[in-house]
């Protein structure tokens, strides 16, 4: 052995790690990776119908149960509320504990809630205000179930997927909350055409949160795999929860991108949410003073989820890359506790500069507590603030890929002494 690789050699054996260092890597993957993508994509998109049931729906909803608009909005932002101080909990669980606890919990809490939601429309059960409760606290369950849905994604692509395929991985489990959310923004309206229908629909959404829940129960049975995918995967949660908070209050770039990629998801968040309130005034069913602009609707609001999805898991990989080695739970997870917070404020805020109007002819609200409802100006302020939020994320946030930097690194050395070694898909 030459003087060089006999220095590099040493060199290696001084980090902290040497035990694993002198054994060969081996990064292979497995193909129960697909299973559990397949279990994380039907709990996101599940948990985000149970999130917007009522809200392509809320003016019947609130007819069926005699309750008030401002009512039913609070079985949306329960959601929020409840995501900020438990998203805290869900990135240690994620880091700590594991993925397999963290999709186990949130299959049960997913499923356990949309049940209760039910009873709800059975005549034993729901007497007098037991009904408005039952949906509550179903809703409750399920925004418990929320954040550790929602952070699960980079956590399942950099544990269980290779450098290659973790883009992919966690486009495809992240960008299935969104297909939830247009799920029940299409499958509400088309169910319910009359008050009468609400029991079906709540019915119906329980299908999805069951099929997860025992799909998690029968496949899900390692939170990490035998051996790793990649070399980052061997050291994802390498850092300590509270080590890893510290480092992102002092990383700047993703300071910029949770404030901004948060304020994103806030504004959509708000948006989704009271969107059928907003047109409905304007002459719009279940689906701006002008009547008659269906069209041009339909192709603004496409374009707002076309480049907002796009964005979504992209924006994940980009918290992992300029924020590594801090666990990839811990980074997602408070970019989403900042959208929730975020959107309770904007939320509050464009409701409370709604405007009440004297005539409304052309309304197809079936609830007008008061008269109808103005939004120009919280229409005026969600757009302002979507202009400021960008254009201050593309004039400051700068960041380099740290993980991918690591990956490369790492690769570099090994292989310089020859101990790297791989093997075929189990």
């Amino acid at each position: 052995m030459d003087e060089e690789t006999t220095g590099d050699l040493e060199t290696l054996l001084e980090k902290p790690e040497p035990a694993e260092l002198r054994k060969p890597v081996l990064f292979r993957t497995y193909r129960q990776r697909w299973f559990l993508l397949v279990v994380v994509c039907l709990l996101n998109c599940s948990n985000a119908m149970l999130w917007l049931t009522f809200a392509p729906v809320a003016d019947k909803t609130a007819a069926y149960f005699h309750i008030s608009m401002d009512t039913i909005n609070w079985l949306s932002l329960v959601y929020l509320l409840i995501s900020i101080p438990f998203g805290l909990v869900a990135t240690w669980i994620l880091d700590t504990v594991g993925l397999k606890c963290a999709v186990m919990l949130s299959a049960w809490l997913n499923m356990v809630g949309s049940v209760i939601r039910t009873f709800s429309v059975i005549s034993f059960l729901s007497l007098g205000s037991l009904t408005y409760m039952y949906l509550f606290i179903g809703q409750c369950l399920c925004a418990l179930a929320q954040p550790l849905v929602i952070f699960s994604p980079t956590k399942l692509a950099a544990l269980w997927f290779p450098d290659h395929q973790r883009a992919t991985a966690n486009m495809i489990s992240s960008m299935s909350n969104p297909l939830g959310i247009l799920t029940a923004n299409l499958l509400s309206p088309a169910l319910v055409s009359e008050e009468k229908d609400i029991p079906l629909m709540l019915g119906l959404y329980v299908i999805p949160a069951v099929t997860a829940c025992i799909l998690a129960m029968v496949g899900v049975h390692d939170k990490v795999p035998p051996t790793p995918p990649s070399a980052s995967a061997t050291y994802s949660t390498s850092q300590p929860f509270f080590t890893g908070l510290k480092m992102l209050l002092r990383n700047k770039p993703y300071i910029i991108l949770m404030v901004c990629f948060g304020a994103g998801i806030g504004m959509f968040t708000c948006f989704s949410t009271l969107l059928e309130q907003i047109l409905c005034v304007k002459g719009y069913s279940n689906m701006s003073q002008f009547r008659n602009q269906a069209i041009p609707l339909a192709l603004i609001s496409s374009l707002f989820g076309f480049f907002g999805f796009s964005i979504y898991p992209i924006a994940m990989e980009l918290a992992v890359e300029c924020s590594y080695p801090v666990g990839e739970g811990t980074s997602t997870g408070f970019i989403f506790v900042s959208s929730q917070i975020q959107g309770v404020i904007l939320m509050l805020l464009v409701q409370a500069l709604t405007v009440q109007i004297s005539a409304a002819p052309f309304s197809t609200c079936d609830i007008e507590e008061g008269g109808a409802l103005d939004w120009t100006v919280s229409t005026l302020v969600m757009a302002g603030a979507c202009s400021v939020v960008a254009c201050f994320y593309v004039i400051f946030f700068h960041s380099d890929y740290k993980r991918l930097h690591a990956e490369a690194s790492n690769a570099t050395s090994v292989n310089k002494i020859g101990i790297e070694a791989t093997a075929p898909e189990a």
